[in-house]
């Protein structure tokens, strides 16, 4: 075969451009890592069997704000760049706008990522969300952590 023929064979399976925002977050993730006892307020653990991505999210809120956050992702560079750009958009938020937050945030602030790793989005929001339910449940007399 000629150095110029296509074959289409040696491309196996779908072809996954990430833009330069997400290639970013994946290779410089912000908010890595997670919180102390002592700094957790709420937590969430989220993952998906479907493709083995798994998230946790540690939040510390003083005054109804979202004042650190941290996150650590076993996953993907969708799971792991919607990850931290979700810490981002969520630092500094008040509960009410971070409750707010959705995928298509997620996505818009990254500029877009594949169509085939849009489900990737749906993890930091969904752990947000958990660990916003964790501190309201403490916040009501629920279980201490």
């Amino acid at each position: 075969m000629a150095d110029n023929d296509y074959d289409p064979g040696l491309l196996a399976g779908p072809i996954l451009y990430y833009n330069e925002a997400v290639i970013d977050h994946f290779t410089n993730p912000r908010n890595v890592g997670e919180l102390g006892p002592d700094e957790t307020d709420g937590f969430g653990l989220v993952g998906d069997p479907e493709c083995g991505d798994q998230l946790k999210l540690w939040i510390k809120v003083r005054s109804e704000r979202i004042v650190k956050i941290a996150f650590k992702s076993y996953g993907c560079p969708g799971a792991i760049a919607t990850s931290s750009m979700l810490t981002t958009l969520a630092q500094g938020k008040s509960v009410m706008e971070a409750k707010r937050l959705s995928d298509d945030d997620v996505i818009e602030a990254l500029g877009g990522i594949p169509a085939q790793k849009r489900h990737c989005s749906l993890l930091g929001v969904r752990a947000l969300l958990a660990a916003l339910i964790d501190w309201e449940q403490h916040q009501t007399g629920g279980e201490d952590h």
